[in-house]
C-alpha cells in the first residue's frame, strides 16, 4: 500500500488550492484541446472538452487525495444520480468507491501522539500502522490489546470534518461549472443531505452510539454480528471495535444455492426489520459493509456512521406502499406515496402516475408469487430507463423526501446484492408479516 500513500491535506487553503489547482488544470487542458480541434476544422461543443480522459482522470484523483467530503459526494453522486451522468464520469465515481489514498507513517503518527499523547503505543501489545482498509473519511488499522484480543482500529483523516461543508460546495462548484453534471439534476437538496450526513459519519461519538443502539435493537439474533465498541480507546476522531473475522460478502456468490438464498433472505429480513420493527437504518448499502462468517453462518454488519432514525409516520407509509404493491392496489400505492411526501399539490397527474408506476416496477420482489430470481431479473435496468424517461420532464421533477432517498438507497442496494449472489428469495413471504 506504499505506493498509495499521499499526505491528507488538513488545513482549509490547502484544501481549497487543491480544487483551485484542479480547475485551472481543466480549464488548460480544454483550451488546448479545444484548439487542436479547432485547427483541424473540428467545432467541439464544452462539455465533448471537458470529458476527455485526461481531464477525467485528474477529477479522480484530486477527489481521491482529498478524501473526506470531496470524495463522498463523488460517491453519493454514482449511487444517487445513477445513469443520468455521462458514462466518463459514472467511470471516476465508480473508482472513488473503492479507491482511497493512505497517510503517510509521519502523518499518522504525528495525529496518533495528537489524539492519545506521546505514550500511545502503551495499551496495545501490537500496532499496525499500515491500514488493511481505507475509506472516505478514515483509515482502519488492525491492534492487539495485551490481552490478545483484535481489535480494529478507525482512524479519521486529519481536517475532514472542519472541512465538510467547504469541500462540498467547491466540488458542487467544480462539477456545475465543467458541466459534468446534467443541468436536471438538482443537486442542491442532495448536497445539504451529504454535509448533513458527513458531519454525523465524522463524528466518530456518534457512530459509537449508533452501534449501541443497533445492538440493543438487534437483540440476540443469531444470525448477525455487530463488533462492539472500545469507549476507553475511542473519542471523536478514532473508534476502536472488536476485530470480527469474516470474508468479503460477494465471496458468498462462489457458495451453494441453498446457501445464497439463505444470506439474501436474512440480509432482505433484516432490512424490513430496520424499517418496520426497529425504525433504525444503517443507510450505507456499500457491499464492504457486509462480510460472511461460512462456519458459523454469520453476518458481519460494519460502519454504522450513517446510521438513520426512521419515523413511525415514514415506516407506516412505506409499510402501506408494499402492500398496495403485493394487492397490485395503485390507490392505495398512491395515498402511502402522498404520506411519505412525494407528491407536490399542484403535480401533473400523468407525472404522478409515472412515479406510481416506477414504485410498482420496484416492487416487483414483492408481489412476485414465489422465489424471486434477482441473478436472471432486468429490473434494475427497467428501473433506471423509467427514471430516465421521468426526468426528462424537469418542469415536474420534485426532490423526495430525504429520508426516503436513503430508505431507496438500502432497498436498492439489498437488491443488488441479491442479484451479486444470483440468490433466490420469497420476499413477498418475508414481507407478508408486516401486512395489516
Amino acid at each position: 500500500m506504499k505506493n498509495n500513500e499521499v499526505k491528507v491535506p488538513s488545513g482549509r487553503l490547502s484544501r481549497l488550492s487543491k480544487m483551485g489547482g484542479l480547475a485551472s488544470r481543466l480549464a488548460g487542458n480544454v483550451l488546448f484541446e479545444g484548439a487542436k480541434q479547432l485547427s483541424k476544422g473540428q467545432s467541439p461543443k464544452l462539455q465533448q472538452l471537458v470529458m476527455t480522459p485526461s481531464n477525467i482522470g485528474h477529477v479522480a484523483e484530486k477527489l481521491s487525495q482529498l478524501r473526506g467530503a470531496a470524495m463522498k459526494v463523488g460517491q453519493m453522486l454514482s449511487m444517487d444520480a445513477g445513469d443520468l451522468v455521462a458514462p466518463e464520469l459514472a467511470e471516476v465515481l465508480a473508482k472513488l468507491r473503492s479507491d482511497a489514498k493512505v497517510m503517510p507513517h509521519k502523518q499518522l503518527t504525528t495525529l496518533l501522539v495528537q489524539q492519545w499523547g506521546r505514550d500511545w503505543l502503551a495499551p496495545f501489545a501490537q500496532f499496525e500502522l499500515r491500514p488493511f482498509a481505507a475509506a472516505s473519511i478514515g483509515q482502519v488499522h488492525l491492534a492487539y490489546l495485551d490481552t490478545g484480543e483484535k481489535l480494529a482500529v478507525k482512524i479519521q483523516y486529519p481536517g475532514v470534518r472542519d472541512s465538510i461543508d467547504s469541500d462540498i460546495d467547491n466540488v458542487a462548484t467544480l462539477l456545475k461549472v465543467s458541466r459534468l453534471i446534467p443541468a436536471n439534476v438538482k443537486l442542491d437538496t442532495l448536497l445539504a443531505e451529504a454535509k448533513a450526513q458527513l458531519h454525523n459519519e465524522a463524528d466518530y461519538h456518534f457512530e459509537a452510539e449508533q452501534i449501541g443502539l443497533y445492538q440493543q435493537k438487534l437483540g440476540d439474533n443469531p444470525h448477525f454480528i455487530v463488533p462492539k465498541v472500545y469507549s476507553a480507546l475511542s473519542n471523536n476522531n478514532i473508534l476502536t471495535m472488536q476485530f470480527v473475522e469474516g470474508t468479503p460478502i460477494e465471496s458468498v456468490a462462489q457458495a451453494s444455492q441453498e446457501v445464497r438464498n439463505l444470506v439474501a433472505s436474512r440480509l432482505m429480513v433484516l432490512c424490513f426489520k430496520e424499517l418496520f420493527e426497529f425504525k433504525l437504518l444503517q443507510s450505507d448499502p456499500n457491499f464492504a459493509n457486509f462480510q460472511y462468517q461460512a462456519d458459523s453462518e454469520k453476518i458481519v454488519l460494519l460502519d454504522f456512521g450513517a446510521t438513520r432514525s426512521i419515523s413511525d409516520k415514514l415506516a407506516q407509509g412505506y409499510r402501506q406502499l408494499m402492500e398496495g404493491a403485493l394487492k397490485h392496489d395503485k390507490e392505495q400505492m398512491a395515498a402511502a406515496a402522498q404520506q411519505i411526501g412525494f407528491f407536490q399539490d399542484a403535480i401533473d397527474p400523468a407525472h404522478k402516475q409515472l412515479i406510481i408506476d416506477i414504485f410498482y416496477q420496484a416492487c416487483e420482489p414483492i408481489y412476485f408469487d414465489g422465489e424471486y430470481d434477482f441473478g436472471q431479473s432486468t429490473l434494475a435496468k427497467r428501473i433506471t430507463e423509467a427514471g430516465k424517461a421521468m426526468s426528462t420532464q424537469q418542469n415536474e421533477w420534485h426532490t423526495p423526501p430525504t429520508d426516503a432517498i436513503f430508505i431507496h438507497r438500502k432497498l436498492a442496494g439489498m437488491y443488488l446484492l441479491a442479484a451479486k449472489l444470483k440468490a433466490k428469495v420469497n420476499v413477498g413471504e418475508l414481507f407478508s408479516v408486516y401486512q395489516s
